[in-house]
């Protein structure tokens, strides 16, 4: 019967994962063929010749050509719609989630993944920037509201052990998804003149594999919950701090840099002398997921806070770093290798803590009844810190140059700062428990210094408790 009900969770998490894997995949795959998808729309808006863009071996221009302005702006447009789609989406997760439960929320808003896939698939058929600026923004509309069910789902079915275990595998196929996308947009894979519309159109592959798993899989017992009535009375005042806390988290995710630092890896490659960066930005991609999977194996152990305050504390080092990298670059030669490694133990920060656990501590710190729309508030808080920095960076970077992640550094700082004082551990608590860390400024009440989990009685975890239901 355990054997029964491991294999069953096993299935569950795995197939709601494939949706954050699309996720991951949508958000990197866009990068790789820019040149070749830019000569595309050049054409096809009339103002480039005919002949293919003739590339070299590390998928660049064999001559600098002058990107004509429409060209920009459509471009410029298929990148950031997926963002835009994402933000509008993100409020509807709570809608969606209650609607016909976690599972079958899931199932219907994967008829826009296939249906952006092949937008995207059949781009050359039509106006190649129309296609895929319609695909780009329904997929962003159809990740908007994954990234919210696909964490909400596996937080209600994980047992308390290993909650925080399965919340960052969330994160870990979001990482994986953006390494495959890198890999297959290699010119000599996916990304190049011909087979560019199959690379963006398998953005929607998963889709079809998870939609085929998730009627083997078992609803969320806290969704049949709701459907007997049986929520608990939500009490706005103590959620008002939780959902604070919600909020700052994910903003400390999308304000830390990580972004502008994916987008200054490449330009400092080059200066390092990398001849091809493609690779050594795919070698980011790696480590990207190797320290996922670090902070898979240690959330349990370790605990949130205590990886998430490592992590910012660690990327603010590092911003630092970044910051005098950059300053001296021009004048000692060895400076890009400092920034190199900064880039590199960035990303190592990062997916420790301040990538993967904003995502699934949300499912934490609430109780039933203000869950689905405190992860709709949050992920809608992420969507549009992220839309925000990809449009200003540029403009940061102009107006700051080489001192541009001193800001990040002063942000990672404040997070740092919010994070020791105001976030507490959750790690094997109740939801009771963390209200009750709420309440009483993170001193724990009398009975609650150790959990189920901790002395293998006591407590239960709500899970098990609905478990008594025989309808759960």
């Amino acid at each position: 019967m355990q054997g029964q009900q491991t294999s069953t969770l096993a299935l569950a998490v795995f197939s709601a994962v494939l949706g954050s894997l699309q996720y991951g995949y949508s958000l990197g795959v866009i990068n790789a063929p820019q040149k070749v998808i830019e000569q595309h729309y050049g054409r096809s808006l009339g103002v480039l010749p005919e002949e293919p863009l003739l590339l070299s071996e590390n998928g660049t221009g064999t001559e600098k050509q002058e990107v004509h302005p429409s060209v920009v702006m459509y471009w410029s447009l298929s990148v950031s719609i997926f963002s835009i789609g994402g933000v509008v989406s993100s409020f509807l997760v709570g809608f969606i989630g209650d609607l016909r439960g976690r599972v079958k929320g899931m199932l219907m808003v994967n008829v826009l993944a296939v249906v952006a896939g092949l937008l995207m698939v059949m781009a050359k058929m039509w106006k190649p920037h129309v296609m895929v600026i319609a695909g780009r923004c329904v997929m962003g509309f159809y990740c908007g509201l994954s990234s919210g069910l696909v964490p909400m789902y596996i937080g209600e079915i994980a047992p308390m052990a290993y909650r925080g275990a399965l919340g960052t595998l969330h994160q870990l196929a979001i990482v994986t998804g953006i390494l495959l996308s890198q890999v297959l947009g290699l010119e000599f894979l996916l990304g190049n003149d011909y087979y560019w519309p199959l690379l963006l159109g398998l953005s929607g592959a998963p889709a079809v594999l998870q939609s085929l798993l998730l009627p083997l899989c078992p609803e969320s017992p806290r969704y049949l919950y709701i459907k007997r009535g049986m929520v608990e009375e939500v009490r706005s005042s103590l959620y008002r701090q939780q959902l604070f806390v919600a909020l700052m988290m994910h903003l400390s995710q999308q304000l830390s840099g990580i972004n502008a630092i994916f987008y200054y890896s490449t330009a400092i490659f080059e200066r390092a002398g990398v001849t091809q960066p493609v690779y050594a930005t795919i070698g980011v991609g790696v480590i990207n997921t190797a320290f996922t999977m670090v902070s898979v194996a240690l959330v349990d152990r370790a605990g949130r806070r205590t990886l998430t305050l490592i992590g910012l504390g660690g990327m603010c080092i590092c911003a630092v770093a970044m910051t005098v990298g950059l300053v001296y670059l021009s004048v000692y030669s060895w400076m890009s290798y400092v920034s190199m490694l900064a880039i590199f133990l960035f990303v190592c920060f990062f997916e420790i803590g301040p990538g993967p656990i904003p995502w699934f501590i949300v499912a934490e710190l609430f109780s039933q009844g203000p869950r689905p729309a405190a992860i709709a508030l949050a992920g809608c808080t992420n969507w549009t810190s992220n839309f925000i920095i990809g449009m200003t960076f540029p403009y940061i970077e102009a107006l700051c140059g080489s001192y541009v992640f001193t800001l990040f550094a002063v942000l990672l700082f404040g997070f740092t700062v919010f994070t020791y004082l105001r976030v507490p551990e959750t790690k094997g608590k109740t939801f009771e428990e963390i209200a009750a860390v709420f309440k009483k400024g993170r001193k724990q009440t009398p009975g609650t210094k150790k959990t189920g989990t901790e002395t293998g009685t006591g407590t239960s975890t709500e899970l098990e408790q609905l478990k008594s239901d025989s309808h759960a």
